[in-house]
C-alpha cells in the first residue's frame, strides 16, 4: 500500500463534517474540471474545422501540383509531358493556364480567377455531380467551348446556364506599350457560352471560373505556357513516393506541391491559432489551480499536530512531503479527468447530434465541426501534471518541515 496516497485521499475524503480547507479543494477541483473541459473542447472544434477546410479544399486541389519555382508560368514542352506522365503512379496530367480576367453578362460584372484546363480535367472527379447547381459539368461539346462558374459569381452575374442564346464576354488585360491609343489593342475579348454552376466552397465559388485550356490559351496569348500542371495519381499510389518522382524527374526549377502544401500558409495559421489558444487555456489553467496551492497551505498549518505526530512515530520529511504533493495531485488529476469526461461528452454530443449551430442558412454544416484527438488530452494532462508538482511543491515542502526534528 502507498502510504502518502493512503494519508492523503483520507485527507481528501475524510467523512467527517466538511471545513473550509475542503471547501476550497472542492472548489478547486470544480475550478479545474471547467477549465479543462473548455480546453479540450476549443481544441476539438479548432480539429474539427481544419478537418472541414482539408476536405472541402481537397475536393477542387489536385492531389499533386506542379509550379514553376521562378515565375509565374514555365513552357510545357511535348517532351516535358512525356517526362511527367511516364513517372510510376501518375494517371492524369492536366495542362492549367490561371489568370485573373473581366467578365460581363447582361449588364452585371466581375473580376474572376479564369482557369484554363484541358479537357481530361474531368477524370479527375473534383467536382461531383452533387456540387452541379444549374447546368451540367462540360467544358466543350462539339467544339463549343463552355464555362463552368463557381455559385458566387453566378449569383453576381444572374447567370441562366440553360440560356445558351447570351454568352459570357470575358476581357483580358494586355501589356501594351506605354503611348498606345487604341483602347481595342489594350484587352482580349472572347465569348464564351455558360455551361454550368458549381458549388464547393465560399472562396472557391467566388472567385474561380473554369474554361477550356484552348480557350485560355487564346485570350490570354499564353502559347505553350502553363501555369502548373495538375497530376491524379493512379488508385493506392503512395503520394509521397509519386511526389518525389515528379521533382527528380522535373529537378529544381519545379516545386511539386501535395495536397497539404498548396495551401501551407492557411494551416500553419490554424495551428498556430490552436497552438495560441493552448498557451492560453494552460495559463488560465494555472491561474484556476492557484487555489490548490492556497489549500495545501492552509492544510499543512491544519495538520501541523497531525505531522508531528507522524515524524515522531518514524515519518520522514519525505514522507511528509509525499504526502502533500498525493493531495495536490489527487485535487489536480480529478479535476483534470473530470473537465476531460466532460469535455469529452459535451464533443461527442456536438459531433453527432449538431446542439450548436453554425447559426447561418447558407452554412456548408449545421453545426460547428468537432474531432476529438487523443493528443489534445495527453496534452492536457501533461501540463496539468506540470503546474500540478509546481503549485503543490512549496506547501509540502513547508509540511516536510513541521515534521522536522527542529519542531518537535
Amino acid at each position: 500500500m502507498n502510504l502518502p496516497f493512503f494519508i492523503a485521499r483520507r485527507y481528501l475524503l475524510s467523512k467527517r463534517k466538511k471545513n473550509f480547507i475542503n471547501v476550497i479543494s472542492m472548489l478547486s477541483m470544480v475550478g479545474v474540471a471547467f477549465i479543462t473541459a473548455a480546453l479540450v473542447i476549443v481544441l476539438s472544434v479548432f480539429n474539427g474545422l481544419e478537418d472541414l477546410l482539408r476536405s472541402l479544399n481537397n475536393s477542387f486541389d489536385p492531389e499533386i501540383k506542379i509550379e514553376a519555382t521562378q515565375g509565374k508560368s514555365f513552357h510545357a514542352t511535348p517532351a516535358m509531358l512525356r517526362k511527367v506522365a511516364a513517372v510510376p503512379g501518375v494517371k492524369v496530367v492536366t495542362e492549367v493556364i490561371e489568370d485573373y480576367a473581366y467578365v460581363r453578362y447582361h449588364d452585371a460584372n466581375q473580376i474572376v480567377t479564369l482557369k484554363g484546363v484541358s479537357e481530361n480535367f474531368i477524370e479527375h472527379g473534383r467536382i461531383p455531380a452533387e456540387n452541379i447547381t444549374q447546368g451540367k459539368l462540360r467544358l466543350k461539346e462539339r467544339n463549343i467551348p463552355y464555362a463552368m462558374l463557381g455559385q458566387g459569381i453566378a449569383n453576381t452575374l444572374t447567370v441562366d446556364a440553360s440560356n445558351t442564346a447570351f454568352p459570357i464576354q470575358v476581357y483580358y488585360i494586355k501589356n501594351v506599350k506605354g503611348g498606345t491609343t487604341d483602347p481595342s489593342r489594350m484587352y482580349a475579348r472572347l465569348n464564351i457560352l455558360p455551361g454550368g454552376v458549381f458549388s464547393i466552397i465560399q472562396n472557391i465559388d467566388e472567385s474561380y471560373m473554369l474554361v477550356p485550356l484552348d480557350f485560355a490559351q487564346e485570350l490570354l496569348s499564353y502559347g505553350d505556357k502553363r501555369t502548373s500542371l495538375e497530376i491524379k495519381t493512379v488508385a493506392g499510389s503512395d503520394i509521397q513516393k509519386v511526389k518525389l518522382g515528379l521533382a527528380n524527374v522535373l529537378g529544381e526549377s519545379f516545386r511539386v506541391l501535395n495536397q497539404e502544401e498548396q495551401h501551407k500558409d492557411l494551416y500553419s495559421l490554424l495551428k498556430f491559432e490552436k497552438l495560441f489558444t493552448f498557451l492560453a487555456f494552460s495559463l488560465l489553467l494555472g491561474v484556476g489551480s492557484i487555489n490548490i496551492f492556497f489549500s495545501l497551505m492552509m492544510l499543512a498549518l491544519d495538520k501541523k499536530k497531525d505531522i508531528s505526530i507522524l515524524a515522531a512515530m518514524g515519518g520522514n520529511q519525505y514522507l511528509i512531503r509525499n504526502i502533500f504533493l498525493a493531495e495536490g495531485a489527487l485535487i489536480a488529476f480529478i479535476g483534470a479527468l473530470s473537465g476531460l469526461v466532460i469535455g469529452g461528452v459535451i464533443c461527442w454530443l456536438q459531433q453527432y447530434f449538431g446542439m450548436v449551430s453554425m447559426g447561418m442558412e447558407t452554412s456548408i454544416t449545421q453545426g460547428y465541426p468537432v474531432k476529438m484527438d487523443w493528443t489534445d488530452f495527453t496534452a492536457t494532462l501533461a501540463v496539468m501534471s506540470v503546474l500540478t508538482i509546481i503549485i503543490s511543491y512549496r506547501p509540502a515542502i513547508l509540511a516536510a518541515r513541521f515534521g522536522s526534528p527542529q519542531q518537535l
